[in-house]
């Protein structure tokens, strides 16, 4: 029903419309920057002449430039096998892990895995006078400063589940 009714609208006077519209007055486009202009060298015929004219100073310049290239002496190497050096990371073994060989095994010293930073918030939350944020950072090989901003900044989410007495309450 309500298709019909906009269709009626959309075609009403349709033909009007576009008459109206086709014979209005085109507007005149802006007239365009003299520098987009691709005509350029006809209005000045003085840059074509710098265009192909020899700069005799120049020419005299490029012919005392001199290049010698030779060949290295020795081979190059490709490098089978090299490796370049690298720092090696100090790695931990994490403290937590149920899911075998999805868990990550080793973590770089100063960070943790997400189990262990779930783990570390709700221990914290749970029991804040034995998971102080010194204790927290020597567990985890962590800086304390970086600690503080992370009880600070993210809290655990808590369950909790209504008696059934209070859900028919709400």
């Amino acid at each position: 029903m309500g298709g019909r009714l906009t269709r009626v609208f959309r075609t009403f006077n349709v033909e009007n419309r576009a008459r109206r519209e086709i014979s209005k007055e085109k507007p005149t486009p802006a007239p365009r920057h003299p520098s987009a202009r691709l005509d350029q060298q006809a209005d000045h015929p003085g840059i074509r002449e710098d265009i192909y004219r020899k700069d005799d100073r120049l020419l005299a310049l490029l012919k005392e430039v001199y290049v010698e290239s030779r060949e290295p002496a020795g081979r190059v190497k490709d490098g089978g096998g090299e490796h370049l050096p690298r720092k090696q990371e100090e790695k931990r073994l994490t403290k937590l892990g149920h899911l075998g060989d999805l868990d990550v095994k080793k973590v770089p010293k100063g960070k943790v895995s997400i189990v262990e930073a779930l783990t570390l918030l709700n221990n914290h939350k749970l029991h804040p006078h034995i998971w102080t944020a010194e204790k927290i950072a020597a567990e985890y090989s962590l800086e304390v400063k970086e600690v503080n901003s992370l009880l600070e900044f993210f809290i655990p989410f808590t369950v909790k589940e209504f008696p059934k007495e209070t859900r028919k309450a709400i």
